[in-house]
């Protein structure tokens, strides 16, 4: 896949950058395995806004990806590579040998009609999936499971991979994008391969409208408020909010670690980059 651009007949279209899917799979999803997809509009259950600025978009069906592969020892052929609008890599269809269907998250590089298998010892090849024990130091993998049997948790958007980096007895050494390395479990299960559409990253919305057709809504900053509305509010004319950055609630928006779970602390050998 490749970018876009457009000619600038508009001022819009002077800045639009997005990724051609001319080789996507171009009708709708495989029925059985959507459901509706009802916007939340940012509210919790109570009917209360928990994520401010979400609402609004077009219409999406939720497409269910199988992100355990526990289908073992036989083979699938890729259908079809799909669009999916609710993640940033693409998707595909693959049928086993037994005519059951399943959504995969799409690697890079993979074709319609390539073979796909999952299980212990199978091929070290992209697309297929296998314990963490099974694969060799230096391979790019995504879709990690962080216990046996859980799903794949890491590395699941778009152009993202990790590496196994090395062995500790029961558990392999992962190396995160972000520099952070973790020891996991080596009977959890992986896929090979980097995950597709890496370009997602390039992309320029070009106008305030791409954006409300992707549910979001427009973000009214904290020093223009009144203070009942935000902590940065107030003041006469233009003004700096008075106090270190914060959320509307008051949490600290620069700095603040926030992580608070002890007992996973002892599976992070090293802790990810600190940002510059």
């Amino acid at each position: 896949m490749s970018l876009k651009s457009f000619k600038p007949y508009t001022k819009s279209t002077r800045g639009t950058i997005l990724v051609e899917k001319s080789g996507l799979w171009k009708g709708k999803p495989y029925k059985p395995l959507t459901s509706v997809n009802n916007a939340a509009k940012g509210r919790n259950n109570y009917g209360r806004i928990t994520s401010r600025n979400h609402g609004g978009g077009h219409k999406q069906k939720y497409r269910h990806i199988d992100f355990y592969r526990k289908k073992f020892n036989m083979k699938a052929e890729v259908e079809r590579v799909e669009y999916d609008p609710n993640r940033s890599c693409y998707i595909m269809l693959v049928k086993f040998e037994d005519g059951q269907k399943f959504y995969y998250l799409a690697p890079q590089n993979i074709k319609v009609g390539d073979k796909i298998e999952n299980g212990p010892n199978v091929e070290i090849k992209t697309g297929n999936c296998l314990p963490l024990q099974d694969i060799p130091v230096g391979i790019n993998i995504h879709n990690v499971e962080l216990q046996p049997g859980a799903g794949g948790k890491i590395a699941r958007s778009a152009g993202t991979h990790v590496t196994i980096t090395g062995i500790d007895g029961n558990y392999s050494l992962i190396k995160m994008t972000s520099g952070e390395v973790r020891k996991i479990d080596s009977r959890s299960l992986a896929t090979i391969g980097v995950l597709s559409n890496p370009d997602q990253k390039n992309i320029k919305i070009g106008k305030a409208g791409r954006s409300r057709w992707l549910g979001r809504r427009p973000h009214t900053r904290g020093v223009v408020k009144n203070p009942v509305d935000h902590p940065h509010g107030g003041g006469e004319g233009k003004s700096a909010g008075g106090r270190h950055p914060v959320s509307p609630t008051g949490q600290s928006a620069k700095g603040l670690k926030t992580r608070d779970n002890k007992r996973t602390d002892k599976f992070i050998i090293r802790r990810r980059k600190k940002r510059g």
